[in-house]
């Protein structure tokens, strides 16, 4: 037999941005904790709301399934003497072990005989185990900031009001924050408050729609979007997808309903930016579009509630947006009225970071970053002036009134005001575009200012708090550090930009010494560890890209300081492996790795003192592959490289069929370890094949 379970945990309101981690641990949980107590299910369900999370089980088993365990005994020679009578070790495991001694079975393992005590434990209800399988399960949730109320010592993401556990018609009784549970749940806050009992636990999803909440968060997701482009449409425009915002609304309400509302549309001279950012990213509000990509001057929002009164509602919302963008125009206005290059000493007012300096030193670090980035990325000279001036201007906006006020708009504004300004166009999209890439799947900058300035930037942070022993953990990152490795990671791969790491990470070390700035950790330090952490952001891209984590890890063995030059060894070598030869190639590395591993020393080779015929051909073909191989390398077409490595196989086959390696003679045995060397040397310029699957 088996019954529904409906688990409601009904709190204050709950943060948007916590609501999808927290459904997915909840679901995570139970699935564990449910067979970790030996109750079968057909399905697992997490819900949630603002004001609740919510689990539903399937058809619940209302007793355990019973428990067997086999434990291991003595063997049984010892167990039992020759006449079949226990012994001393068979009688004390028996009681041990709460069995009878006649009880013991014998099982094979490995060819030997061993007895085994079986013991049974009878499943128990559902009804007396569930209290506290729920209790682990709320016990187990963790938030990205919990809090504590009242005197209870228990943390969770907001104050916990009510509980409601029903299995089938009856009540779980489990307790939670000093709150017992029963069959009451809440309606939606204003128009159906409640408390509303809920019969048995298929009733609550009816029960709960009828008082205004749809607690089915993916439901409320479709019925959101679909309002919202029915309600643009019949308004003659259109909603850009936008996963993100319609994620956050589906989690800000119980009951939605959309409507539209207008603004004027002389803000509509503004740049779009400052007109979508008030809507989108403080109020919420969808921007409306016409079919030629014009903004129209419209919005779409999204209330808790049902469609009574939707004119007011709308007006109210109208009144806040004109509030917003008549301070934009005004910020607008006020910003151009100040050069943008008078703003940069301003930057001497805001602190980057206590231990780091301010805005206006970072500022003077990344134009001297930006300078050498130009010589070591092999770029024209004529960009050097305007890389110095989009570095030098990068930062300035952020002494704006409109940044101030929405700092959504940082490098946004500050091209703006740029190209007000009469600069250079290159450098205008440079100062937009040194932010990307803003996150994991953003677009990176196809303006090489905005590349360059943005790797200098990057760098600056990440040298300057690791330096200072900023160093992210694992549930701590407050400097954004981990996203700005990542974008240094994805744009030195995806641009294929060749530099050495440690290279620029001791010139912006040095940066901060030429400003009078000294970092507590040392140079060495700075090196490892944030290699080491780049290192882990390019492991990721790779896994991404499809690549093998065996071929990854072989790659990363002969190095990562050039980032780029990874992905291509990674990329090929991934390739190669789908090719016929790689076995071969495999096979006769494995062969002199193995074996050259094994000595601690590096040997020089004297091909005048090679005497047999095996180890001659071996260096001619030695020879002769790393002058095919070498050219290929220094051009980047490794997977040809590696395909010209391919006829090492036979004379490396012959060499080990046909002399002693570790010969007695000195001079004979370090001469052909030497060759072995060469052998390894030459394939470890592209990997480390010793570490690759068969």
């Amino acid at each position: 037999m088996s019954r529904d379970l409906i688990f409601e945990i009904g709190t204050e309101e709950i943060p948007a941005r916590f609501m999808p981690g927290a459904l997915e641990q909840m679901a995570d949980l139970a699935a564990g904790v449910f067979e970790e107590y030996r109750l079968k299910y057909d399905r697992v369900a997490t819900y949630g709301t603002p004001r609740r999370l919510a689990l539903y089980i399937s058809n619940l088993a209302e007793i355990q399934e019973e428990r067997v365990q086999e434990i291991k005994g003595p063997p049984v020679k010892v167990a039992f003497d020759a006449d079949g009578r226990p012994t001393k070790a068979a009688l004390g495991f028996a009681r041990n072990n709460g069995v009878a001694v006649d009880e013991l079975v014998t099982r094979s393992i490995n060819g030997g005989e061993y007895v085994f005590a079986v013991k049974k434990e009878a499943g128990r209800p559902a009804l007396e185990v569930l209290p506290d399988l729920l209790l682990n399960i709320v016990n187990g949730l963790s938030f990205p900031k919990p809090m504590r109320w009242g005197t209870l010592d228990m943390r969770f993401a907001r104050p916990i009001r009510w509980v409601l556990a029903l299995f089938g018609e009856d009540v779980v009784p489990v307790e939670v924050a000093g709150l017992k549970a029963g069959r009451l749940t809440y309606g939606h806050r204003f128009l159906s408050p409640g408390p509303h009992e809920v019969p048995e636990a298929g009733a609550y999803f009816a029960i709960l729609e009828q008082n205004f909440v749809l607690v089915d968060q993916e439901r409320r997701r479709r019925l959101i979007w679909e309002q919202v482009t029915r309600l643009a449409a019949r308004e003659g425009g259109r909603v850009e997808e936008d996963p993100e915002l319609l994620e956050e609304i589906n989690y800000l309400l119980e009951y939605p309903t959309a409507l539209a509302g207008r603004f004027n549309p002389d803000y509509l001279k503004l740049p779009h930016e400052v007109v979508i950012t008030p809507m989108r990213d403080h109020q919420r509000y969808f921007p409306v579009w016409n079919d030629r990509g014009e903004l129209l001057p419209l919005f779409i929002t999204v209330h808790n509630g049902t469609d009574a009164h939707l004119e007011t509602i709308g007006r109210g919302n109208e009144r806040v947006l004109a509030a917003r963008l008549a301070d934009a125009a005004f910020f607008y206005r006020e910003d151009q009225k100040i050069p943008l290059m008078d703003r940069v000493k301003k930057l001497a007012e805001i602190v980057f970071q206590e231990n780091l300096g301010t805005m206006y030193d970072k500022t003077k670090r990344i134009v001297r970053l930006s300078r050498l980035l130009v010589t070591e990325l092999d770029l024209p000279d004529y960009l050097t002036p305007l890389v110095e001036r989009t570095a030098e201007l990068a930062k300035a906006d952020l002494a704006t009134a409109m940044v101030y006020e929405f700092p959504e708009l940082q490098g946004i504004m500050g091209s703006y005001y740029a190209a007000h300004d009469g600069e250079d166009a290159e450098v205008c999209r440079g100062i937009r575009q040194h932010y990307w890439p803003r996150f994991a799947g953003d677009r990176l900058p196809d303006s090489l200012t905005g590349m360059v300035v943005g790797l200098a930037d990057r760098l600056d942070t990440l040298v300057g708090c690791f330096g200072a022993g900023l160093i992210p953990t694992g549930s701590q990152d407050p400097y954004a550090l981990r996203r700005q490795a990542a974008g240094l990671v994805t744009m030195a791969v995806e641009l294929n930009l060749k530099f050495s790491l440690a290279g620029l990470i001791a010139a912006a070390y040095q940066g901060y010494g030429d400003e009078g700035i000294k970092l507590p950790r040392d140079l060495t330090f700075v090196q490892d560890q944030l290699a080491a952490f780049c290192r882990q952001r390019l492991e990721h891209l790779l896994e991404e890209k499809g690549i093998r984590f065996d071929v990854i890890e072989a790659c990363l063995a002969v190095g990562s300081d050039d980032l780029a030059d990874v992905y291509h060894r990674a990329r090929d070598l991934n390739a190669f492996r789908e090719e016929e030869g790689f076995n071969a190639l495999q096979t006769a590395f494995t062969r002199a790795f193995n074996l050259a591993r094994q000595v601690g020393e590096r040997y020089v080779l004297e091909p005048e003192a090679l005497k047999e015929k095996v180890e001659i051909e071996l260096y001619r073909a030695l020879e002769e592959v790393r002058r095919r191989v070498e050219p290929e390398i220094k051009a980047g077409r490794y997977l040809d490289a590696l395909k010209a490595m391919i006829p090492l196989r036979e004379p490396i086959d012959a060499f080990f069929d046909g002399v002693l390696v570790m010969a007695p003679e000195k001079e004979v045995r370090a001469n052909r370890l030497a060759l072995l060397q060469g052998v390894v040397d030459l394939v470890r310029q592209l990997a480390d094949f010793s570490r690759l699957v068969p």
